[in-house]
Protein backbone atom coordinates (compact mmCIF):
# COMPACT_ATOMS: atom_id res chain seq x y z
CA UNK A 1 0.00 0.00 0.00
CA UNK A 2 2.78 2.71 0.49
CA UNK A 3 3.90 1.65 -2.78
CA UNK A 4 0.64 2.81 -4.28
CA UNK A 5 0.47 6.23 -2.16
CA UNK A 6 4.03 7.17 -3.02
CA UNK A 7 3.63 6.42 -6.76
CA UNK A 8 0.29 8.70 -6.71
CA UNK A 9 1.71 11.83 -4.96
CA UNK A 10 4.60 11.91 -7.04
CA UNK A 11 3.30 11.31 -10.33
CA UNK A 12 0.34 14.12 -9.10
CA UNK A 13 3.17 16.19 -8.17
CA UNK A 14 4.69 16.14 -11.47
CA UNK A 15 1.68 16.73 -13.15
CA UNK A 16 0.75 19.62 -10.99
CA UNK A 17 3.97 21.40 -12.22
CA UNK A 18 3.59 20.33 -15.29
CA UNK A 19 -0.20 22.58 -15.44
CA UNK A 20 1.67 25.54 -13.57
CA UNK A 21 4.25 25.92 -16.45
CA UNK A 22 1.90 25.82 -18.89
CA UNK A 23 -0.07 28.29 -16.91
CA UNK A 24 2.52 30.93 -16.12
CA UNK A 25 3.96 30.51 -19.36
CA UNK A 26 3.10 33.34 -22.10
CA UNK A 27 1.48 31.81 -24.18
CA UNK A 28 -0.08 29.29 -21.94
CA UNK A 29 -3.84 28.86 -20.60
CA UNK A 30 -5.54 28.41 -17.57
CA UNK A 31 -7.23 25.74 -19.70
CA UNK A 32 -4.63 24.02 -21.33
CA UNK A 33 -3.39 24.26 -17.66
CA UNK A 34 -6.53 22.00 -16.36
CA UNK A 35 -6.39 19.72 -19.79
CA UNK A 36 -2.91 18.85 -19.10
CA UNK A 37 -3.36 18.24 -15.18
CA UNK A 38 -6.46 16.24 -16.43
CA UNK A 39 -4.36 13.99 -18.89
CA UNK A 40 -1.12 13.59 -17.94
CA UNK A 41 -2.36 13.71 -14.06
CA UNK A 42 -5.61 12.45 -12.96
CA UNK A 43 -6.91 10.36 -15.86
CA UNK A 44 -3.28 7.85 -15.77
CA UNK A 45 -3.00 8.30 -12.04
CA UNK A 46 -6.85 6.81 -11.66
CA UNK A 47 -6.48 3.85 -14.20
CA UNK A 48 -2.99 2.92 -12.52
CA UNK A 49 -4.28 3.19 -8.96
CA UNK A 50 -7.10 0.88 -10.00
CA UNK A 51 -4.43 -1.46 -11.40
CA UNK A 52 -2.16 -1.61 -8.52
CA UNK A 53 -4.61 -1.88 -5.76
CA UNK A 54 -6.36 -4.83 -7.60
CA UNK A 55 -4.68 -7.45 -5.15
CA UNK A 56 -6.09 -5.95 -2.33
CA UNK A 57 -9.06 -5.69 -3.65
CA UNK A 58 -9.43 -9.14 -4.44
CA UNK A 59 -7.76 -10.17 -1.06
CA UNK A 60 -10.82 -8.12 0.63
CA UNK A 61 -13.56 -10.08 -1.41
CA UNK A 62 -12.21 -13.25 -0.30
CA UNK A 63 -12.24 -12.27 3.20
CA UNK A 64 -15.39 -10.97 3.34
CA UNK A 65 -16.40 -14.39 1.32
CA UNK A 66 -15.08 -16.94 4.05
CA UNK A 67 -16.58 -14.68 6.81
CA UNK A 68 -19.81 -14.60 5.21
CA UNK A 69 -19.48 -18.66 4.62
CA UNK A 70 -18.21 -18.77 7.99
CA UNK A 71 -21.43 -17.03 9.47
CA UNK A 72 -23.72 -19.43 7.61
CA UNK A 73 -22.01 -22.46 8.67
CA UNK A 74 -21.94 -21.58 12.24
CA UNK A 75 -25.64 -20.63 12.23
CA UNK A 76 -27.21 -23.27 10.48
CA UNK A 77 -25.07 -25.72 12.44
CA UNK A 78 -26.22 -25.02 16.05
CA UNK A 79 -29.17 -26.29 17.48
CA UNK A 80 -31.74 -23.59 18.18
CA UNK A 81 -29.81 -21.54 15.06
CA UNK A 82 -32.83 -19.11 14.41
CA UNK A 83 -31.29 -16.17 17.34
CA UNK A 84 -34.78 -16.68 18.74
CA UNK A 85 -34.23 -17.26 23.00
CA UNK A 86 -35.11 -20.76 23.80
CA UNK A 87 -38.82 -21.15 25.62
CA UNK A 88 -39.18 -22.47 29.09
CA UNK A 89 -39.95 -25.85 29.60
CA UNK A 90 -43.28 -27.14 28.90
CA UNK A 91 -45.21 -28.26 31.86
CA UNK A 92 -47.56 -31.66 31.41
CA UNK A 93 -50.97 -31.52 31.32
CA UNK A 94 -52.26 -33.44 34.54
CA UNK A 95 -55.72 -34.77 33.97
CA UNK A 96 -57.77 -35.50 36.82
CA UNK A 97 -59.30 -38.94 38.07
Amino acid sequence: MPVVLLVIVGWLYVAVMMAVAEATNSNGTILGAAVTFVLYGALPVAIVTYIMMTPYRKRAIRAREAAEQAARAGQSGAPDGGGEAAAGPVTPVREEP
